[in-house]
């Protein structure tokens, strides 16, 4: 149930709704807009059902929440989009975020180099796995520590923000010493015990929409951070599994729109892992910013042929800030403020 006050609505009288909804075991989610302060009521329907706050001080109406998603939905927002402000970097509504870096920390000088020449063109963040989930068990699986810890000389020189996954809650603590947003990869969206884990902290969160996943599914791991009080998350597109074999995963560009009326969370689309080719990256950014994405996440390598994993889907350092120059472009097609104007300034 979501619950639209006046603007005329008082705090004391703000705090009489807040605390009706708590006084049946529910939970007040407040939401304070320039004009009107939303709140939404989570809990047992049967509950909820019995608050009567039609006719209340300070309350405008009261409109119920059919979605499962309740805090996730457009609806809790009163149709407007969440903004999250990430040390300073901004995304979501009219702000386009460009994350960039390498698929996973290999060494200094692969990781300092890509951090450079992405901070160079303007990029909003900084992305670079310290921990890799991999199909094989024999596979490069990160350098775990060692790779926070550069990640953490990288953003101390270039003071880009990073983005790195968490795949274990028992590397939450050390993670979160570095991380601005914590990763949770496509693999574990359903990871209901992770995901409440990363809800009790304040860091925000990227979820990854997981291989064979609805929209639907999507959102209710987002609810799964935001009913832990973390209201920082953002969706990512990057690719599902369909019938087609001519590239790896199906880029599903449709979610963007779509999301976007569905809930108030930044939609963020990752153009690498789909295509598995480099030939593919741009063109899908492109469309990406165009459709209106609120940021694109994507591999960026010195030398990609010497890549530990992921290789042939990383975009070369020497032609990034091109890329990033016609991302930009495509953004502002859609309404976007320009991240590269907002990196110079």
């Amino acid at each position: 149930m979501m619950i639209v006050m006046k603007q005329t609505a008082t705090e004391d009288e703000v705090r009489a709704v807040v605390e009706r909804i708590e006084s049946v075991g529910a939970r007040a989610h407040r939401s304070s807009g320039e004009e009107v302060t939303v709140i939404g009521a989570i809990g047992d329907r049967e509950h909820i059902a019995r608050l009567e706050l039609e006719g209340n001080p300070g309350v405008d109406r009261v409109v119920p929440i059919l979605k499962p998603y309740k805090l996730a939905s457009s609806q809790i927002r009163h149709d407007q989009p969440s903004v999250l402000d990430i040390a300073g970097r901004k995304i979501g509504g009219e702000h386009f975020a460009l994350i960039a870096g390498p698929c996973t920390v290999e060494s200094r000088d692969q990781l300092l180099t890509t951090a450079r020449t992405v901070h160079a063109a303007g990029a909003t963040m900084l992305r670079g796995g310290a921990y890799k989930p991999r199909t094989s068990p024999y596979a490069f699986q990160g350098l775990g520590t060692e790779g926070l810890r550069l990640l953490a000389e990288a953003k101390a020189e270039t003071g880009l923000p990073i983005v790195t996954e968490l795949m274990d809650a028992r590397d939450l603590e050390p993670v979160l010493e570095v991380a601005d947003v914590v990763q949770i990869g496509a693999r574990n969206m359903q990871n209901y015990a992770l995901l409440s884990e990363v809800g009790r902290s304040n860091t925000p969160v990227l979820i990854k929409r997981g291989l064979s996943s609805t929209l639907e599914e999507l959102l209710m791991a987002a609810e799964y951070v935001l009913k832990e009080g973390n209201p920082n998350v953002m969706l990512c597109e990057r690719g599902i599994r369909t019938f087609e074999t001519a590239y790896r995963f199906t880029l599903d560009l449709t979610a963007v729109p779509v999301l976007k009326e569905l809930s108030h969370l930044p939609v963020v689309v990752d153009p690498s892992h789909a295509p598995g080719r480099r030939s593919l990256v741009e063109p899908l950014s492109l469309a990406a910013a165009a459709a209106g994405a609120d940021g694109i996440i994507v591999e960026v390598h010195p030398q990609p042929e010497e890549a530990i994993c992921d290789g042939p889907q990383q975009l070369r350092t020497e032609g990034f800030a091109e890329y990033a120059r016609k991302v930009e472009a495509a953004a502002a097609v859609a309404g976007k403020t320009s991240f590269l104007a907002v990196a110079a300034a």
